[in-house]
C-alpha cells in the first residue's frame, strides 16, 4: 500500500470562510486550521510570483510535523523560458523552496497548453535537475502522452502528473517511485464538483497504478465554493 497525501491546491480562499474556516478565525491561522484536516497542500501562488523567504519560513513554522508542501514551479521557467536556458532561475527557485526543509514535497512543473512534445528539450532539462528533489511534470498538450516521453521520465525517476479537467484527461500512470494527481474540475474548470461515483472510479484507477509508487500525492484544484475540500475528504475516505 502506498502512502497517500491528499489535499487541495492552495488554502487561502476568501469564499472558504464560513464554508470551511470558522468566520471568527483570522486568516493568519487558516493554515493551522487547514492542517488539522489535511496533511498536505499544493502551493500554487509560487507559479505566479516567487514567495519571500519569510513566507516559506512561516509556512514551515506554522504547520505541524509531518505536513508536506508540494510546490508549483515558477511559470518563468515553464512558460517564459519553456525549459530552455533556465539554470539560474531554477537555482533561485530551489534555494527558496529549500526553506521548507523536511516539509518540502514534490516540485510541479506545469507546461503551457500550446507547448507540444519535444523529447530533446525535455531530456536536456531533466538532465540538469538535482536528483535529491521529487520532480513531476503536468503536460497540458496531449502530444506529450507518448511512450517515448514516459520512458524519458522513468529514466530520470521523474513523475508524470495525472490530471483531469474538462476536455482533457491524462493517462493514469506512474513513471517514478511516487505518483502525482491533480483534479481541476469535472464539468467546469476550477468551479465544478466531482460526484461520489466519479471519485470512486478515480480511486480504483489510483489504487491500481503501475510502478507500485511508494507515495501518491493528490490535489483538488476546483476551489470555487469549497468543492475541493469536499472532494478531497471523499477521496480520503475511499483510499485511506
Amino acid at each position: 500500500m502506498p502512502e497517500y497525501f491528499i489535499g487541495t491546491s492552495g488554502w487561502h480562499y476568501d469564499d472558504w470562510q464560513g464554508l470551511f474556516y470558522p468566520r471568527y478565525l483570522s486568516k493568519s491561522r487558516w493554515l493551522e486550521f487547514y492542517a488539522q484536516h489535511f496533511h498536505t497542500v499544493e502551493l500554487n501562488n509560487s507559479f505566479y510570483r516567487l514567495p519571500s523567504e519569510k513566507a516559506f519560513a512561516n509556512w514551515r513554522k506554522g504547520s505541524p510535523e509531518g505536513f508536506i508542501f508540494a510546490v508549483k514551479v515558477s511559470r518563468f521557467i515553464t512558460h517564459i523560458k519553456r525549459l530552455k536556458t533556465a539554470s539560474e532561475p531554477l537555482r533561485n527557485f530551489l534555494e527558496r523552496a529549500d526553506l521548507l526543509k523536511d516539509k518540502l514535497g514534490p516540485l510541479l512543473y506545469q507546461l503551457p497548453p500550446n507547448m507540444k512534445r519535444d523529447n530533446e528539450r525535455l531530456e536536456a532539462f531533466l538532465s540538469i535537475l538535482p536528483r535529491r528533489y521529487r520532480h513531476v511534470f503536468e503536460f497540458r498538450h496531449e502530444s506529450w502522452f507518448d511512450d517515448d516521453i514516459f520512458k524519458i521520465l522513468k529514466k530520470y525517476n521523474t513523475g508524470f502528473c495525472i490530471f483531469d479537467m474538462p476536455g482533457l484527461t491524462s493517462p493514469a500512470m506512474a513513471t517514478a517511485d511516487f505518483a502525482y494527481v491533480r483534479f481541476h474540475g469535472s464539468a467546469g474548470l476550477y468551479f465544478s464538483s466531482y460526484s461520489d461515483k466519479e471519485l470512486a472510479t478515480w480511486a480504483k484507477r489510483i489504487a491500481n497504478l503501475s510502478q507500485n509508487p511508494k507515495e501518491v500525492y493528490i490535489y483538488f484544484n476546483n476551489d470555487i465554493a469549497g468543492y475541493a475540500i469536499d472532494n478531497a475528504r471523499t477521496l480520503m475516505r475511499l483510499l485511506l
